[in-house]
């Protein structure tokens, strides 16, 4: 049996009185592609930000590969979450510098990679997710397509173990998603461990592993895409998938 790699344990979150995320426990195994969906404001993105502290759970475990994240101290937690890539809505591209100088800044700066070692894994990377011919462009030159495929290069150049999406199309224009999706498609099928929060319910149906279909604070459905999206088996996901699928 293969051991996994994210192991959440009885996780809960609350901001104040208002409990956002209620005893979810699950697990992903090397390799795996979990997509999770369900209606907005049900917890999904704090979900994915407790997968790797940037949000502190209220209680429970969040073990990956092996450690419990909740009870070190910060220097192991940011050692492990190097481990962890994660792209976000927003690009979060620093704007003065090149994109290549975007993708090599992490390497050289925490991994104490030399310049032409990151510069030569850089071009790579750009190749991937073909964009190498704007290795010497700024941020601001490129569409925003363009900008989720660097950022994805950024989170790779730490080379993870594990990538983390939230919502990563659902600031592009329509025209711009087919470009992010296809780089994560790839991606997938290179055997990269993923967990990807999102709206693309076409890359959830072709690409999963796994459907984790989220409401009201708790993982309602564990699934194959092509049991949860031909036979839900909760009211809450059958009305979720009636008003998207319509």
């Amino acid at each position: 049996m293969t051991k996994p790699i994210i192991e959440v344990k009885d996780l809960a979150k609350n901001f104040g009185k208002n409990q956002v995320l209620k005893d979810i426990t699950e697990q992903v195994t090397p390799g795996q592609v979990i997509v999770v969906i369900g209606p907005s404001g049900s917890g999904k993105s704090t979900f994915l930000r407790c997968l790797n502290l940037l949000e502190t759970p209220t209680s429970g475990e969040v073990d990956f590969a092996g450690e419990n994240l909740t009870t070190l101290d910060t220097k192991r937690v940011n050692e492990l979450r190097e481990q962890m890539g994660m792209v976000f809505q927003s690009f979060n591209l620093f704007p003065n510098m090149t994109v290549l100088e975007n993708i090599k800044l992490a390497p050289m700066k925490v991994k104490h990679m030399d310049d032409a070692t990151a510069t030569k894994r850089a071009h790579e990377l750009l190749k991937q997710v073909n964009l190498d011919d704007h290795a010497d462009a700024f941020p601001a030159s490129l569409s925003g397509g363009q900008a989720q495929r660097v950022a994805i290069a950024r989170s790779l150049a730490m080379d993870p173990k594990v990538m983390l999406f939230d919502e990563p199309t659902s600031a592009l224009d329509p025209e711009m998603v087919g470009e992010v999706l296809s780089v994560m498609q790839q991606l997938a099928e290179q055997g990269m461990t993923m967990v990807v929060v999102t709206h693309e319910m076409g890359f959830a149906k072709s690409v999963a592993d796994r459907v984790w279909f989220m409401a009201d604070g708790f993982i309602q459905e564990n699934s194959t895409p092509d049991d949860f999206f031909s036979n839900p088996q909760t009211e809450r996901a059958q009305d979720f998938l009636s008003k998207i699928l319509m």
